[in-house]
């Protein structure tokens, strides 16, 4: 089977990180963040283009120096069932965290998201790294690193056995016999680990697709290997081509070492496309959107957010960078760590530090539509992604690239024309997960 590019949509509203000024463009409605209707046609914008899936990020802890989208937005799976009645296709991913969500819950809500949408729901397996979060769920401080990430397998496992609670054929329904369940395809679960314990089992049945599919953001040592063995999506860090070659290399590697089959994992190269008349045209408005978005104060706050929202503005610019290492341990640790790493080693102020670790990095996929196409056909060819996890900052911008760019990747085959499936696996090109109970029984009776 020829292997094509995947497409997912990230919908920002008024503006994500590193986008403080989007509120102010008059073409953004300065409710977005809040208006279902926004996403609605965010999302049939993208179905109308043929794109895998619908994606939100998710965050529970602000301050005053968040972007303005982190400020006041819906909550995921809300949001994502409104817009499951609004769409037929195009598959819906929601952020939510396995740190402060528990496992019977989290398997509930999606499981009733993939039945509303059909069969087409996906969750974001997030740890949180934003560390004031957990004053708002009744603790002084922030589970540790490994624990975590500890908490994230097993939550997985027991959320994936609580989606087989119910075999396939466990509701015959059948009015003459009388009998609407077939008590012997109902399993309870009896979990206990760890870190949860859980009984099940849980009252809903699987979807058309078996279960939600997994995704994950792995970057440090335990994201990755979270990633390879729980994940079937993926949402990769940026960087060079080499850097992100590297990157892909090691999530298959890592992901057939966990006897998994490495073309089931999709990895979706975060990018954000500026599309314009030619690629000078493109470049200079790259540059003037980094420039309207990125003033120092803004970029020192949110410098901050890698060490749990801590305040730099306390400390002298001009001053040696502050030792925050251990906010990092408890924060966002990949980052951070190498944020004081690096600082460290260069000798930087803390000046320097947020000038050399905000400073422009324009999108490879930037220019006239001939040359993005071609750029993200050589990507893709290069093996540095499956898929990518596209953000834009108007429906504008969406609206060209799905104009410009997309019947340029069709043209050359490496885009679809038409949905595959009605369900996320089956145009993600994922296998339905057996029954874990179907299965056993299968085995005893071949045995047998």
């Amino acid at each position: 089977m020829t292997r094509k590019i995947r497409l997912a949509l990230r919908a920002y509203g008024v503006g994500g990180p590193g986008q403080h000024s989007l509120w102010k463009d008059p073409r953004v409605p300065k409710n977005a963040s809040t208006d279902i209707r926004w996403y609605i046609a965010q999302a049939q914008a993208a179905e109308h283009a043929k794109f895998d899936a619908f994606f939100i990020v998710d965050s529970q802890f602000i301050n005053a120096t968040y972007p303005a989208h982190y400020l006041n937005r819906l909550e995921p799976l809300t949001l994502l069932s409104a817009v499951a009645v609004h769409t037929t296709h195009i598959g819906l991913v929601g952020t939510l965290s396995s740190t402060y969500n528990s496992p019977f819950n989290l398997a509930r809500r999606f499981a009733s998201l993939d039945h509303i949408s059909g069969g087409r729901a996906g969750w974001n397996v997030v740890t949180s790294f934003d560390t004031g979060t957990s004053r708002n769920y009744g603790l002084d401080e922030h589970l540790d690193y490994a624990t975590r990430y500890g908490r994230a397998h097993e939550a997985v496992a027991v959320i994936r056995g609580l989606w087989d609670s119910y075999e396939d054929d466990a509701f015959p329904a059948d009015v003459e016999r009388g009998i609407f369940l077939d008590p012997a395809k109902l399993h309870a679960l009896d979990h206990v680990g760890e870190h949860f314990k859980v009984a099940g089992p849980l009252n809903l049945s699987r979807s058309p697709q078996g279960q939600p599919v997994i995704f994950q953001a792995g970057v440090s040592e335990d994201g990755r290997n979270l990633a390879a063995h729980v994940a079937e999506g993926i949402y990769a860090p940026g960087g060079s081509l080499a850097e992100t070659q590297a990157y892909y290399a090691d999530i298959k590697r890592r992901t057939a070492a966990a006897g998994r089959n490495p073309e089931h994992v999709l990895i979706f190269l975060g990018a954000n496309p500026v599309v314009a008349g030619t690629d000078e045209q493109a470049r200079r408005l790259s540059r003037d959107v980094f420039e309207a978005d990125n003033d120092f104060d803004r970029k020192l706050a949110f410098l901050g957010r890698g060490f749990g929202a801590y305040d730099f503005s306390q400390h002298d610019l001009d001053a040696p960078f502050p030792d925050v290492a251990a906010l990092a341990e408890k924060g966002g640790r990949t980052r951070g760590t190498e944020i004081v790493r690096r600082a460290r080693a260069e000798g930087l102020t803390l000046r320097q530090t947020v000038e050399v670790f905000t400073d422009y990095q324009p999108s490879p996929f930037v220019g006239a539509p001939d040359t993005v196409a071609a750029t993200i056909g050589q990507w893709f060819d290069a093996r540095a992604f499956d898929g990518l996890n596209l953000g834009f900052r108007t429906s504008e911008d969406l609206e060209r690239f799905v104009a410009d760019v997309v019947p340029l990747l069709q043209k050359r085959g490496l885009f679809r024309t038409g949905y595959e499936a009605d369900t996320l696996r089956g145009n993600l090109g994922l296998p339905v997960p057996a029954n874990r109970h179907t299965l056993e029984r299968g085995l005893v009776s071949a045995e047998a």
